[in-house]
């Protein structure tokens, strides 16, 4: 019986094990694809899982960096959601070169639609110019849940390099691969697109949730085999403990 009690903790171990393995990919808010070139215009989604078995996520509030305020700002609607720009006044003007830059989107709310338990949407943002003076934008999040519940996903990158235990959506920026910026820009910007057009969403159907959905398979399917192995290991040893000696 001793035996068994061990068999059966070493199967409970590989279950856990298997649940940390596949819970990473669903388990913050984050922004897909999380590079782009500075000085371009980019297409992003905040990805957003709901992490609750008795409830469903009804309100996203992303804040939009007011140190590297962003000239252009377009959202994709998203069927059963109401979305919400809103452009506050900036501390001081900022230079840019489509000329001074006195407002800019702050804040965009999406809210009325709802996530269900197991499930995650994704909330397309198209944006730009984006900052050469920094390697990074913070997309501060709060998301809101039926029950009333409201997560707040603003924390910085820890110094240590250890994650946060509610990080901000993050958009890293790297230097642009061209020496003009809008040659460097995304693939939903060219040369020859005005700002307004580069920043327009594009409607064209997008299948980034057939590529999480590969992703969070590839580590449900990782993390059960390691299961069966240790089934299987399991059985192996209750057989030769059974067999008879000769």
């Amino acid at each position: 019986m001793s035996f068994l009690r061990r068999a059966a903790t070493v199967l409970a171990a590989a279950t856990a094990l298997t649940a940390g393995l596949a819970l990473p990919a669903l388990a913050h808010v984050t922004i897909q694809p999380g590079t782009a070139e500075q000085g371009g215009f980019t297409k992003v989604a905040f990805r957003v899982p709901n992490e609750r078995d008795d409830a469903s996520t009804t309100k996203i509030e992303v804040s939009f960096p007011a140190d590297h305020p962003l000239a252009f700002v377009s959202v994709k609607p998203v069927p059963g959601w109401d979305v919400k720009v809103t452009e506050s006044k900036l501390p001081a003007p900022v230079k840019t070169e489509y000329g001074d830059l006195e407002e800019a989107v702050t804040k965009v709310v999406w809210s009325g639609g709802k996530i269900n338990p197991g499930e995650f949407q994704e909330f397309e943002v198209s944006m730009g110019q984006l900052p050469k003076d920094t390697d990074s934008l913070m997309f501060p999040t709060k998301q809101t849940y039926s029950g009333g519940e409201v997560v707040d996903w603003s924390e910085a990158p820890k110094t240590d390099g250890t994650e946060a235990e509610h990080p901000a959506p993050l958009l890293k920026l790297v230097p642009a691969s061209g020496d003009d910026a809008h040659g460097a820009a995304s693939a939903s910007a060219s040369p020859s697109a005005s700002p307004a057009a580069a920043a327009a969403p594009s409607v064209t159907p997008v299948s980034s949730a057939s590529a999480s959905a590969s992703d969070t398979t590839a580590r449900l399917l990782g993390g059960a085999g390691l299961a069966v192995g240790v089934i299987g290991v399991v059985i192996g040893a209750l057989g030769l403990r059974r067999r008879p000696t000769s």
